[in-house]
């Protein structure tokens, strides 16, 4: 599961700090999730999306969206 995490924190006007305070989730695992080195657990998500005021979904990157953002990275 990949999130599109920094897409959303950005366009919503939130820091990385700002999310770390809210979730109580470490600054740097942010960082980690929104780079793609860290997967989220799905509670993890839900936190996330919680403290942004959006649905889980609208953090996950699902199927042929997912594929379409892998084919555009190993270009």
């Amino acid at each position: 599961m990949r999130l599109k995490l920094k897409e959303v924190r950005e366009r919503l006007l939130v820091t990385q700090a700002e999310l770390a305070e809210r979730t109580g989730i470490a600054e740097a695992t942010i960082s980690r999730l929104e780079n793609g080195i860290q997967t989220p657990r799905i509670s993890t998500a839900r936190k996330l999306a919680e403290a942004l005021s959006v649905l889980p979904e609208e953090l996950i990157v699902w199927g042929a969206e997912e594929d379409e953002e892998i084919k555009k990275a190993a270009a």
